[in-house]
């Protein structure tokens, strides 16, 4: 007979392949279609794998790798919110933390209690590996929109100090993937690649 706690985790499982379906406003890298929170989350922490010898101070590179895994999870519930969509913001995090609470709640305390610390670690973003995660959240897309000749920056009419402000945690955890940044976020603009 199978556990209820068995029963919980598998249905929480199940749940989870419901991230193939929340279609983010970032493209593909080379293709007209786009990218899924189930291929951003996988993209990030594979990012944060190879990148994590760049970090300015020791991080605990598995613990980032969980918190990538799941900080985006809360979009079953919450969907997805463009960064850069001010309206869309504003209640952003009364939706999410709702859609954690629900999320969560399925598991059994222990487990719902650990996903839900490593959440609420990266939502502050004071600790050492909170701030690598969330430079790998933020440098994924932007990677995207240089690679995709401007992507949601063009589309969207991104100001470049918005993008600055966006990306500003890269600051904070790495200093060489910092100066990659403003490389490629100068470049960007000097390409037309960023409207203004």
């Amino acid at each position: 007979m199978v556990s209820q706690r068995l029963k919980k985790d598998l249905e929480f499982i199940v749940e989870l392949d419901k991230m193939k379906s929340i279609f983010r406003r970032t493209s593909v890298i080379g293709e007209d279609r786009q990218e899924d929170d189930a291929q951003h989350s996988w993209h990030i922490s594979v990012m944060a794998m190879i990148l994590s010898e760049y970090a300015n101070e020791n991080i605990d590179t598995c613990k980032v790798i969980k918190m990538l895994l799941t900080h985006d999870l809360v979009e079953l519930y919450a969907g997805d919110t463009f960064c850069y969509d001010i309206v869309g913001n504003m209640d952003k995090r009364d939706r999410e933390v709702k859609a954690a609470d629900k999320l969560y709640g399925m598991l059994e305390e222990d487990k719902g209690k650990e996903l839900r610390a490593l959440w609420d670690e990266f939502e502050e973003q004071k600790t050492p590996e909170s701030k690598f995660a969330a430079s790998m959240d933020r440098l994924q897309p932007m990677l995207s929109n240089y690679n995709n000749n401007g992507g949601t920056w063009k589309k969207y009419n991104v100001a470049k100090e918005d993008i600055y402000k966006r990306i500003s945690p890269v600051k904070e955890a790495s200093n060489e993937l910092w100066e990659f940044v403003e490389y490629m976020l100068e470049d960007a603009y000097n390409r037309g690649l960023i409207n203004h």
